[in-house]
């Protein structure tokens, strides 16, 4: 079982940097200007053999209740009672502060194993004397930019893992015996007279859903993000921009284990063009964007379906992923009747690529359509790993055909011989016949239409190719 270690320090003294290098790859935004990360995160790594659940935090500051530092120094002091070990970051060059001290008195009030480190030692930096002063024994000179010092910080992690082990397996062998019961009763009721599987099957792989909070600034995806965990385990608040990262929890909807990623606000390029900070978490987005199957698009139901919504979800369906939709601030709408009928006929008539996607009102402050958004992503879930068998295709195909056939192209009927499902993850089909490069985008989406109403394809985008038979006649090309 891995370490949970948390990575403590006042602000700008490396932790993110820290953090990307022993989790092997860059999760947390890195910038010079200070209070980067606003928010803790957990990752899994092994570094050097070692497994850790690794927690950047944000700094701790001795700040006014209810400011943003405030809120940020509250979700450190929330990972530090999470952690099993605490590292401690101080900026050698810098020296020792008073914020410094404060966090030391706070790290051995905790009772939990401290490594003290102090960074940025590259070069000809010697470490403060006042360090000693903290009371957390020998510092480790590291410099996490230039990866100096890291045998030392390896050996010192080392020294943790065999009592976090320990403590781990005790609790382990509970939940082995357990487990070992729930597969005895699963055995006893399996039936050798189950029925065969159905045409239509869906493909599952043995990890979690990742489920993304996707949408413009200030919809209240941190608020449904924290209300889903029942934690409060992202910043929020009424100023926009808070998130700059992408952090991940884990979530269940229904008997579904879900990855759930909360994401930065998407503005338009203008506005971010030329801001270093805002592109990086434009990035991270883009990122957990591209890392989902599902992606929830935040909407404000007092603006709705603005160009920039507008943009995302094309951005999302372009990319592959199933599609949720959820009306953030239903509570705050006065005009309610029909509302969701209206939105309905609109995202169905200017995003006909996606039509039928599930549309739901939800409230993150009072957690009105929660239930119903969970069952949503689970039907959005089956929909994108839905395959279905040729023969079935093509009776559908036969249907299609004969209730509106193909145009006529240069006085050339264009013609579907059958059609198949090359892949899953979204639904993926090809068509076979003559003349299907001419095939009108209206007749493809006719298609996609009717394969989301009959075989429930609602909520992933599905994609097309074609295959043109052979011309017979034509001339052969001269050897």
């Amino acid at each position: 079982m891995p370490l949970k270690l948390a990575i403590v320090g006042r602000p700008n003294v490396g932790k993110s940097r820290l953090f990307n290098r022993l989790a092997g790859r860059t999760a947390a935004i890195v910038h010079d200007t200070p209070g980067v990360t606003r928010d803790r995160q957990a990752v899994d790594a092994e570094y050097e053999g070692i497994a850790l659940t690794l927690i950047d935090t944000a700094g701790f500051e001795d700040a006014i209740t209810g400011s943003i530092a405030h809120r940020m120094t509250q979700q450190t002091i929330t990972a530090i009672a999470e952690a099993e070990a605490l590292l401690f970051l101080i900026d050698a060059r810098a020296g020792i502060t008073a914020g410094d001290q404060i966090i030391a008195q706070t790290l051995r009030k905790s009772g939990k194993p401290v490594i003290l480190a102090a960074n940025k030692c590259e070069g000809r930096v010697e470490t403060p004397a006042e360090i000693y002063g903290l009371g957390l024994g020998d510092p480790i000179r590291i410099s996490a930019e230039h990866n100096l010092g890291m045998e030392d910080l390896v050996a010192a992690l080392e020294a943790l893992v065999p009592k976090a082990q320990a403590n781990q397996e005790e609790d382990g062998e509970q939940e082995d015996e357990e487990y070992s019961e729930d597969i005895e009763e699963e055995e006893d009721e399996f039936s050798e007279d189950d029925e065969p599987l159905e045409d239509i099957t869906v493909n599952y792989l043995d990890r979690p859903l990742r489920l993304a909070l996707v949408g413009r600034p200030n919809v209240g995806k941190s608020s449904l993000f924290n209300h889903l965990l029942g934690e409060e385990r992202s910043l929020v608040g009424p100023e926009a921009g808070l998130t700059r990262d992408s952090i991940t929890a884990p979530w269940k909807a229904g008997d579904r284990d879900v990855l759930l990623h909360d994401t930065a606000g998407l503005r338009k390029k203008a506005r971010v063009a030329g801001e270093t900070l805002e592109e990086m978490s434009v990035a991270s987005t883009l990122e957990a964007i591209r890392f989902a199957d599902c992606v929830i698009v935040m909407i404000d139901a007092n603006a709705p379906f603005e160009k920039q919504d507008l943009t995302i979800a094309d951005m999302i369906a372009r990319e592959g992923r199933a599609i949720v939709f959820a009306v953030n601030k239903w509570d705050l709408l006065e005009n309610k009747a029909g509302g969701i009928s209206r939105m309905r006929e609109k995202l169905d008539r200017l995003l006909p690529q996606i039509a039928g996607a599930p549309l739901i009102a939800t409230s993150a402050r009072t957690g009105e359509g929660i239930d119903r958004l969970a069952d949503a992503v689970t039907e959005a879930d089956k929909a994108w790993n839905t395959r279905i068998s040729t023969s079935t295709l093509n009776r559908f195909l036969e249907g299609a055909l004969q209730r509106h056939a193909t145009p006529a192209i240069s006085g050339r009927r264009v013609r579907i011989r059958y059609m198949t499902q090359r892949k899953a993850r979204p639904p993926s089909f090809t068509l076979f016949g003559n003349q299907l490069d001419a095939l009108p985008e209206a007749y493809l989406r006719y298609l996609s239409n009717g394969l989301r109403e009959n075989f429930n394809l609602k909520g992933t985008p599905l994609r097309f190719s074609v295959r043109n038979s052979k011309n017979p006649y034509a001339p052969k090309p001269r050897k």
